[in-house]
C-alpha cells in the first residue's frame, strides 16, 4: 500500500531523529542511509518530476527500532506538488546589486573629486610660474635700430636691424640669415610660416592687422553665429616659433632694383611715416579687393572680407530690426529695413543669405515682434543662371530648392546697375529681348562679385612690362612673378594667377624642340615639346593626352610636321582650355605651403649651391629644388541654412544636420591654433543652448 506524502514524510522525520540518537555501529550505518533516503523523498515531494506510468523504486532502510511504514517503491504520480516558497536568495540579490550601485556611484564621485582637484592644481601652479618675475635689465639693441639710415630713391628710413635683432645669440644668429619678407597675414602668409624651419631666414611680416583671420566664417561673425574673436589668431604668436618680426604697415610700392619694399606703417593717432623694408626674397600675398565692375553706389554696400567688415554688417543688422521695432516705423519703412539684398550668388554671397535667413528663424521671431519676422525679405541677385555655378549642378539645384523653400528670393540672369542708400536698382532681360529696369527698397546691400587687385598688386604689375592681367600678378608654375629678377619675388594666393597661355614660349619651345633646326615640328619634336610644355605648365597636362591626335588635327597641310603658324594655332587652342585656378582660401593655403617647404629645402642646399655659385636665387635655382607647383582640389564646401553642401570633383554630397555637422568638422580642423578651436566649439555651444548675442555693442 502506498503512502500519501505528508506519512512518507512523517516516517522519514522520525527516521532522521533515530540516526542522530546514540547507538550501535549497526544502528548508526542503518540511521544514516535513513537519512539518504529521506533527503532523497523530501527532494522529489518538493520538486516533483514530470508523471510517468513506470514506478520509481527507491530502497530504504529503516532503523530497527521503528516498523516498516511505507513501501520501498513510490510513484512519482502519487507525489503533490506544493507551492513553491519564495527563494532565500532573491533579497539577496537585490542588496548585491543596490551595494554594486553604490561602489559605481562612489567611484564616478571619487574620480570628480579627483579630478577636479588636480585641474585645479594644474591651474594654480601654471599661474603660480606665470606670474613670476622676470628680470629684463641690460637689454643689448642695435644702433641702426634705435637710428635707422637713410636711402632708396625717396630718401626713406631702411629698416637694416630690429629692436629685438642682438638681445640673445639665437636672435645674434638669425640677424645674419637671408631676409625673407612676407607681405599679408592671410592664408597664404600662415601657409609659408607654417612651412619653414626655426633659424632658417629672417622672417618679417608685413600687414595692417595683426592678426590672421578664418575667412570662411566670417557671415558666422556677421549675424553672432560665432564671435569674431574665435576667428582670429595674433601673427606675433605665430611667428614667435620662428623668432620673426611684425611691422603694422601696408605696402604701397616696391623697388625691385635695390631690394626694398616701401612700407606705410600704422599709428593710432592718425600720424604714419613711410619707410623701406629690405629683402633677399619677397612672398605677394595680401590679398585682393572686390571688383566693382563700374558700378555706382558702391559706397553703400558692406563687403565681407575683413573682421572690420563682419563687425559693420552685424551693427547694421541689429540697428535695422531695433528701429523696425519702434511703433512710430511706418509699415513702408520697416519692409525697407528689413529688406537684405545680397549681390552675388558666389559661396559668400549664398553662405550670408542663409546665415540671415537662420538669425530671422532661431533668434528674431523669438525676441522681436512677430511682424518684423513677417516682413523680412531676403533678396540674392545672380548674373549667371544659377548660384553656386562653379559646384557641380546638383549642388545648385539643390541649394536653390532650398533656397525657395525657406523663402529666399533667388534673382538669376540679372545685373546690378546702380546702388543707393535706400534701394537697389537691377536689369533683366526680358521675353522681348529687352532690357527691364527694376528695383528692390533694401537698407542692407552685401556686395560679393569678384576680385580685383590691391592697390599694392596694381603697382608692381605696373611696374612689370609683361604683366597683362588685369586682376592679379602673373606668375610661373614655380610661383615666380614674371618679369622680376627671378628667384627673388613670389606671389600667391588671390594676389596671383598662374600663367595659362602657352603660345607666349612658343619661340623658347621651339628652339629648344627642333633638333634638325628645320623651323618645323616633326612628331617626335612634337612629343619632346610636349613633355617641355607640362613641365613649364603643369595645369595643361589633362589638355596634352592624346598627343597623336592633336598633332594630326592641327596639321593642316598633311606633311607629317607642324609649321609655327599651326604650331602658334595649336598652343593658343591648349591654353584656351586651360581653366586658372580659384581666388579660395584652399588655394592660397597650398601655395603658401608649397613656397614654405622650398625656401627650407633651398636653405638646406645652401651650401650646395654656393659651391657652384648659383646662390639663393638666380635661372634655375627653384627648378634644382623643387617641381613645379601643383593644386591638389579636396573639394568644395558651403553652408545654406541648417544645411550645406560638399562638391569633391567627381562626387557631390549635400544635406541636412549631418552634411551641416561635416561641413563644421572641416573648418574646425583647419584652424590656425588650438586657442581658437577651443573657442569656436564653446561658440557653437553657447548658440545652440541660449542662441545668439542680440546685442548692439556701440564703438
Amino acid at each position: 500500500m502506498a503512502m500519501s506524502p505528508p506519512t512518507m514524510l512523517g516516517a522519514l522525520r522520525h527516521a532522521s531523529v533515530a540516526a542522530t540518537r546514540p547507538s550501535s555501529s549497526v544502528a548508526s550505518r542503518n540511521a544514516f542511509h535513513t537519512l539518504q533516503s529521506h533527503r532523497r523523498i523530501r527532494s522529489l515531494c518538493t520538486h516533483p518530476q514530470p508523471p510517468h506510468t513506470h514506478q520509481l523504486a527507491i530502497p530504504v532502510t529503516f532503523s530497527p527500532n521503528y516498523p516498516r511504514a511505507f513501501s520501498s517503491s513510490v510513484t512519482r504520480q502519487d507525489v503533490q506538488q506544493p507551492a513553491a516558497p519564495e527563494t532565500p536568495q532573491a533579497p539577496r540579490r537585490k542588496f548585491m546589486r543596490f551595494k554594486t550601485l553604490v561602489r559605481y556611484t562612489g567611484y564616478l564621485f571619487g574620480s570628480t573629486v579627483v579630478g577636479v582637484v588636480v585641474l585645479t592644481g594644474a591651474i594654480f601652479l601654471h599661474d603660480a610660474f606665470t606670474y613670476s618675475e622676470k628680470h629684463i635689465e641690460g637689454v643689448p639693441i642695435s644702433p641702426l635700430a634705435l637710428k635707422s639710415e637713410r636711402g632708396g630713391p625717396k630718401n626713406l628710413p631702411v629698416i637694416k636691424s630690429y629692436l629685438n635683432d642682438i638681445e640673445d645669440d639665437a636672435q645674434t644668429a638669425l640677424s645674419t640669415k637671408p631676409h625673407l619678407v612676407i607681405v599679408g597675414g592671410g592664408w597664404g602668409a600662415m601657409g609659408v610660416l607654417s612651412k619653414l624651419n626655426p633659424g632658417d631666414y629672417h622672417v618679417t611680416v608685413i600687414s595692417p592687422e595683426t592678426y590672421t583671420t578664418f575667412t570662411p566664417l566670417l557671415p558666422s561673425a556677421a549675424v553672432g553665429t560665432v564671435q569674431v574673436r574665435s576667428l582670429v589668431e595674433p601673427i606675433r604668436k605665430i611667428i614667435a616659433r620662428l623668432h620673426g618680426h611684425l611691422i603694422s604697415a601696408y605696402a604701397v610700392d616696391l623697388v625691385m632694383s635695390e631690394r626694398l619694399i616701401e612700407v606705410k606703417t600704422v599709428a593710432q593717432d592718425g600720424l604714419s611715416q613711410n619707410i623701406y623694408v629690405p629683402y633677399d626674397k619677397l612672398v605677394i600675398a595680401c590679398g585682393s579687393t572686390s571688383a566693382t565692375h563700374g558700378v555706382p553706389g558702391l559706397e553703400n554696400c558692406f563687403q565681407l572680407k575683413t573682421i572690420g567688415d563682419a563687425q559693420k554688417m552685424r551693427h547694421r543688422i541689429i540697428d535695422n530690426f531695433e528701429t523696425a521695432a519702434l511703433p512710430t516705423t511706418s509699415p513702408e519703412e520697416r519692409k525697407r529695413l528689413l529688406s537684405f539684398v545680397v549681390c552675388g550668388g558666389g559661396p559668400t554671397g549664398v553662405e550670408t543669405a542663409a546665415e540671415i535667413y537662420d538669425l530671422c528663424q532661431e533668434d528674431i521671431i523669438n525676441y522681436y515682434p512677430k511682424v518684423c519676422r513677417k516682413d523680412v525679405s531676403i533678396s540674392v541677385i545672380q548674373s549667371r543662371s544659377h548660384i553656386l555655378n562653379t559646384y557641380s549642378e546638383a549642388i545648385s539645384k539643390f541649394a536653390e530648392d532650398k533656397f525657395l523653400h525657406d523663402g529666399i528670393t533667388l534673382i538669376t540672369n540679372a545685373r546690378v546697375s546702380a546702388v543707393t542708400p535706400d534701394h537697389v536698382t537691377y536689369t533683366t532681360k526680358g521675353p522681348d529681348g529687352k532690357t527691364e529696369t527694376h528695383e528692390i527698397p533694401s537698407n542692407f546691400v552685401l556686395w560679393s562679385t569678384g576680385i580685383a587687385m590691391s592697390p599694392f598688386v596694381a603697382r608692381v604689375s605696373s611696374l612689370l612690362p609683361n604683366q597683362v592681367h588685369k586682376k592679379a600678378i602673373e606668375v610661373d608654375a614655380h610661383l615666380r612673378v614674371k618679369g622680376a629678377p627671378i628667384g627673388e619675388v613670389y606671389a600667391i594666393g588671390d594676389a596671383s594667377t598662374i600663367e595659362t597661355s602657352i603660345v607666349s614660349h612658343l619661340l623658347e619651345l621651339v628652339d629648344e624642340s627642333d633638333k634638325n633646326h628645320d623651323g618645323k615640328i616633326d612628331f617626335e619634336e612634337w612629343t619632346d615639346m610636349v613633355k617641355k610644355i607640362k613641365k613649364k605648365i603643369p595645369m595643361s597636362e589633362e589638355h596634352l593626352d592624346k598627343v597623336r591626335e592633336l598633332f594630326d588635327l592641327f596639321d593642316s597641310d598633311a606633311d607629317n610636321s607642324l609649321n609655327l603658324n599651326e604650331l602658334a594655332v595649336l598652343l593658343q587652342e591648349i591654353g584656351n582650355k586651360i581653366t586658372a585656378l580659384p581666388a579660395t582660401a584652399q588655394v592660397a593655403s597650398q601655395q603658401g605651403k608649397y613656397l614654405g617647404a622650398k625656401f627650407t629645402k633651398l636653405e638646406k642646399q645652401r651650401a650646395t649651391l654656393e659651391k657652384n655659385e648659383l646662390g639663393m636665387s638666380g635661372m634655375g635655382v627653384d627648378e634644382i629644388v623643387a617641381k613645379p607647383f601643383r593644386y591638389m582640389h579636396l573639394g568644395s564646401l558651403a553652408y545654406i541654412g541648417n544645411a550645406a553642401v560638399f562638391d569633391l570633383g567627381k562626387y557631390s554630397f549635400m544635406g541636412g544636420l549631418a552634411a551641416m555637422y561635416a561641413w563644421r568638422s572641416v573648418y574646425w580642423s583647419e584652424q590656425v591654433s588650438s586657442r581658437t578651436r577651443a573657442l569656436l566649439m564653446i561658440d557653437w555651444v553657447i548658440r545652440g543652448v541660449w542662441g545668439r548675442d542680440l546685442s548692439r555693442l556701440r564703438d
